[in-house]
């Protein structure tokens, strides 16, 4: 990959992630995720073979779909309160919209299915990027959010990304 590429790529996920952080506003939020998924795709597919286009096909459809669901989310909260900041998730539709979508976006179970399928496709420092940086934009905002979300919700998707990851692990064979 042409070094100045590579240089914008991970500018623009760096980038991306940073806003999230320092961002109150759901727009931008939601911009800075759009940024990250769209940063991580070309290093999936950097080497060109149909398991990585496979990998980054299932990565860009669970995290369009969970973008799509926190937009939603964002959508109700606006047209509930009139407000685009994120302190202010009093409707419960809307926080429950937002913490299915994180979860999606985390790969937390029940929505965990595409992170062993686009780790296997991947190469081995897209995978790392996947399990650690993509993970830090969703889990501030799901800090952000926190007082907002059913505490025993949380509690359980813990409890289930424990048990069913312990047990996926030592069926998994394929995985660096």
């Amino acid at each position: 990959m042409n070094p100045l590429i590579f240089s914008t790529i991970i500018s623009t996920l760096i980038l991306g992630t940073v806003l999230v952080i320092i961002s109150s506003h759901w727009l931008l939020t939601w911009i800075g995720l759009e940024m990250n998924l769209f940063a991580i795709i070309p290093l999936i597919i950097k080497s060109h073979n149909p398991r990585s286009i496979e990998a980054a096909t299932k990565y860009f459809m669970n995290q369009a779909s969970a973008s799509m669901l926190l937009m939603m989310a964002i959508l109700v909260n606006f047209m509930n309160s009139g407000q685009w900041a994120m302190t202010n998730l009093e409707n419960t539709a809307a926080s429950y919209l937002a913490f299915t979508a994180l979860i999606m976006k985390l790969g937390v179970a029940p929505f965990h299915f595409w992170v062993p399928e686009t780790l296997q496709g991947s190469p081995l420092s897209s995978g790392i990027l996947i399990l650690t940086w993509q993970k830090l934009a969703p889990l501030c905002i799901l800090y952000m959010i926190s007082p907002f979300i059913n505490h025993y919700l949380v509690m359980i998707t813990a409890i289930m990304s424990i048990f069913i990851g312990g047990w996926g692990g030592l069926n998994q064979t394929q995985l660096r």
